[in-house]
């Protein structure tokens, strides 16, 4: 095994459960990491996203698809894919001196939804990839962080030859909740993958204050 994949499975263990941890790195620093998790259906580009933004070797549970698989999987629309995340994708990015998000990427397939209640824990917010070849596929995911109150963005990852839609007319599709930011990107893009991280931890910081008010008003 690797040193990076050391590194992966050190970082996977110590931010699982916390929200906000502070490691110390090279530099001997301070570092407080965010947890984030990135969502959304089958083939929607979730661990595209994690390893183009990522600055470590991704960490990925993939496997090649089974003709058995198939036959429970939907893939239309995404009849090119000949693998899928069983368990988790992991990811490190660090956006300035001091703030690091630890990006956990969920599997699409229904039957592994059962992961999402351990990989959500503890984390900040969340990014739900959206297809707009198949939006009906992150419905799942939009309700699931809606009932637990995780804060999220819908991104929509923009694939060659998809139909383009406007911003409000994805939200209203989808009946997101006022405020409930979608943005474009390309998840095989780091600059717009960054952006939408940037954008998640903005909103994710928003909602939380709003919250602390709240709470103590």
């Amino acid at each position: 095994m690797s040193s990076e994949h050391v590194e992966n499975a050190h970082n996977v263990r110590n931010t699982h459960s916390a929200r906000r941890t502070y490691s110390a790195y090279g530099d001997g620093g301070a570092t407080m990491a965010l947890k984030i998790l990135v969502a959304g259906g089958f083939g929607a580009g979730k661990t595209t996203l994690v390893g183009a933004v990522s600055d470590i070797r991704p960490l990925r549970t993939e496997e090649p698809l089974s003709e058995a698989g198939r036959g429970v999987d939907d893939t239309e629309g995404v009849a090119r894919k000949t693998a899928s995340t069983i368990a988790m994708d992991f990811g490190r990015i660090t956006l300035h001196a001091g703030l690091s998000l630890y990006l956990f990427g969920t599997p699409g397939q229904d039957r592994f939804w059962f992961l999402w209640d351990e990989l959500s824990e503890g984390a900040l917010a969340a990014v739900v990839l959206a297809d707009t070849r198949r939006l009906e596929d992150c419905f799942a995911a939009v309700d699931y962080f809606e009932r637990r109150r995780i804060p999220f963005v819908v991104a929509v990852n923009r694939f060659p030859g998809a139909r383009a839609y406007a911003v409000h007319d994805v939200s209203h599709a989808l009946d997101l909740d006022r405020g409930t930011p979608v943005v474009l990107c390309d998840a095989r893009d780091r600059d717009s993958g960054k952006d939408v991280l940037i954008r998640t931890v903005e909103y994710a910081g928003r909602v939380h204050t709003a919250r602390l008010l709240d709470s103590v008003s």
